[in-house]
């Protein structure tokens, strides 16, 4: 009989209790059809550094509501992220939009959600709309503020899930 470790059992209890925690929150989200945010690397992110995100869509039948992620540390001194969203379509249509992405009121409290000096928004971009045909849709992120590079973003990503 092989005899695991105080040290090893204690691993595998918070390596079980990981993984249970995180697939208890994952299958509660069935409205998700796609998230991901990518990290910025050292805290800065710079306009020559746009992010892009594939999103495969398949039903068309349905309405779907679009976030933007952004995860930012509380030196980050606007109230306020200004990007540029291109979205090239299926049938290699291209969109392109200006952002105003809200993160503080007026009196500089952080909207979103935050724990110590981090703090994490999800701002709707696009509410109850259909993708008209399947496949991929790819949308590109720049950051469109005067600084460059921009420093206090830490992450950035894009949200879509079925409308209710």
């Amino acid at each position: 009989m092989k005899i695991i470790s105080e040290s090893k059992l204690s691993v595998l209890c918070c390596y079980t209790v990981a993984v249970t925690l995180f697939s208890a929150l994952t299958c509660c989200d069935k409205e998700r059809v796609f998230e991901q945010n990518q990290k910025i690397n050292d805290r800065s992110w710079s306009e020559n550094n746009p992010l892009v995100f594939n999103v495969d869509i398949k039903d068309t039948a349905s309405y779907y509501n679009m976030y933007i992620n952004i995860r930012n540390a509380d030196t980050y001194r606007f109230s306020n992220l200004y990007i540029f969203m291109t979205t090239k379509l299926p049938m290699n249509q291209i969109e392109k939009d200006t952002l105003q992405l809200v993160l503080a009121n007026d009196e500089g409290k952080w909207l979103g959600s935050g724990l110590g000096d981090i703090f994490e928004s999800r701002i709707l971009f696009k509410e109850k709309i259909k993708f008209i045909n399947s496949g991929n849709y790819q949308f590109t992120m720049q950051q469109a503020m005067r600084l460059n590079p921009l420093p206090g973003i830490l992450d950035v990503g894009i949200r879509v899930e079925k409308v209710k």
